[in-house]
């Protein structure tokens, strides 16, 4: 054996074999079979003795098998003679149409079944096509052969004229004596007349309304391409409108200088207004018009106004200027929450209910008594359809003065607090119901006066407390630096604090 030099390339074997020479060598992987029971290996096994294909191989010699290889031989002499060119012709079955020399065969490279880039070609007719020739003139007809086909003598058609011209007239006689007849059925002489009775007096309920309605007007707000309807009460000879927060506030948070606020009458006089101050937490403003000579509305007393009374509910619900709708007062003191999308209001009144139709448009306009005196600013409506189901809410004649007078005199105003945060929710039990304290406003009165979280109030001063929306109204029905009584119940027992109010 001869030894090859450092730079041989060696053979083949060598060269493909990259496997270092001290690389260990690893055993035989070892092959799975599953183990195949006694039924199966019997039902699928090969029969005894076979160890091939089922099938047995047939034996054939090397001359067998040459012997059976396609031969080609000769047609059968009947089909030659029925199929064969007939003996010496060498015409094709294909010709071409445009060829002078008709045995000329189409077959070869000038075939266009064969030859893919040939362009169509159109031979002449298997049969000669005769010329077209002209149409003879058609006869004109008249007009009986067109409508009766010739089959009407001319006396039939003159006898059918005259008895199509007498039922003609017999129809127009008709036609005048029945109109002279429906003539008797009326008259230009008959004059209806009216019984007017001038001293016929109106009913309380027009009273009212003719002498209120030109204190209420309809207000809208404009803000670029949205707009908003509502209604106010005139309240003073200077220009003075009061109404809702929630119907002036998207012109009041307007930040573009594209918000204006009109005011309409009953006459129809439409004038420009100002936002002269608002309070969302009692759902209020004030607007200034610059008009002379106004009807204002007169003003009621809250403590006047008693449950069963009879009502008038007037404003521009639905953008329906001067609509009255009468009803009663069907309770008093009634805490209503009141938010809405879009507005800043965010106010618990302790309103007055009255079952008088109140909708969408009504906010801000007048509740009055049978004596045309103002006792409420109509406000909301309760309802699970979103219409007026006898479910109306107003804003106190007393609240809504004392609002709107600090508002005139200081464009704000600021309300009692008593520095607690309640849970939403009423809690009750047995004996009696009240609002939760959730928190308690560090140094504010609730905790000077020692009221811890848990503590349920269930009265302040006089007023029985219920829930949360009854303590807040409690609370703003008093006056900043008062002291009021406070009843709560904590661990089970009632405890008296003294809690002086201070402004929020």
């Amino acid at each position: 054996m001869t030894e090859r030099s450092e730079g041989s390339k060696g053979t083949a074997a060598d060269r493909g074999n990259l496997r270092p020479p001290d690389a260990p060598v690893l055993g035989p992987r070892p092959v799975y079979r599953p183990h195949v029971d006694t039924h199966t290996a019997r039902a699928f096994r090969r029969p005894t003795g076979l160890s091939g294909s089922f099938a047995e191989p047939l034996p054939r010699s090397s001359a067998q098998a040459a012997s059976q290889d396609v031969q080609n031989r000769p047609p059968d002499a009947v089909l030659a003679e029925a199929f064969g060119r007939p003996a010496g012709s060498t015409e094709l079955l294909q010709r071409d149409p445009d060829a002078a020399d008709d045995t000329a065969p189409a077959a070869g490279p000038v075939d266009p079944w064969r030859d893919p880039t040939s362009a169509a070609r159109l031979g002449a007719p298997a049969v000669p096509t005769p010329k077209s020739e002209p149409l003879p003139q058609a006869q004109r007809l008249s007009a009986r052969e067109v409508l009766f086909g010739s089959r009407v003598a001319p006396k039939a058609l003159a006898l059918l004229a005259v008895v199509a011209l007498a039922i003609g007239v017999l129809g127009g006689l008709v036609g005048r004596l029945t109109a002279e007849q429906a003539s008797t059925l009326t008259s230009r002489k008959v004059t209806l007349e009216q019984a007017a009775d001038p001293e016929q007096p109106h009913s309380q309920i027009a009273k009212v309304a003719n002498a209120v309605l030109p204190a209420v007007v309809s207000i809208r707000v404009t803000v670029g391409e949205n707009g908003a309807t509502g209604s106010g009460v005139v309240i003073d000879g200077a220009g003075y409108i009061a109404t809702n927060n929630h119907v002036v506030s998207m012109a009041a948070q307007d930040k573009t200088n594209k918000a204006a606020i009109q005011v309409q009458f009953s006459d129809g006089t439409r004038v420009p207004a100002n936002i002269v101050g608002r309070d969302p937490k009692s759902d209020l403003a004030v607007l200034k018009v610059d008009v002379k000579n106004l009807t204002v509305a007169k003003l009621g007393k809250s403590n006047d106004v008693q449950v069963g009374d009879e009502v008038l509910a007037i404003g521009s619900p639905l953008g329906l200027s001067k609509t009255v709708t009468s009803g009663i007062v069907s309770a008093l003191h009634r805490p209503v929450k009141l938010q809405g999308e879009g507005s800043d209001t965010n106010a618990v009144i302790d309103a007055v209910q009255t079952d008088a139709s109140i909708n969408p448009g009504n906010s801000g306009g007048a509740l009055v008594d049978m004596e045309g005196r103002l006792i409420g600013i109509n406000t909301a409506i309760r309802s699970e359809t979103g219409g007026s189901v006898g479910l109306g809410f107003a804003i106190p004649v007393d609240r809504a003065t004392e609002v709107a007078q600090t508002l005139i005199r200081d464009g704000k105003i600021h309300h009692p607090t008593l520095g607690v945060s309640l849970r939403s929710k009423v809690v009750a039990n047995e004996q009696m119901s009240g609002a939760e304290v959730a928190d308690v406003a560090p140094g504010g009165p609730a905790a000077r006066a020692g009221i811890v979280e848990k503590d349920v109030i269930v009265k302040v001063g006089d007023r029985e407390v219920t829930g949360p929306d009854e303590l807040v109204v409690a609370v703003q029905s008093r006056r900043i630096g008062e002291t009021v009584n406070v009843v709560l119940i904590r661990d089970g027992r009632q405890v008296d604090v003294s809690v002086t109010l201070e402004s929020d």
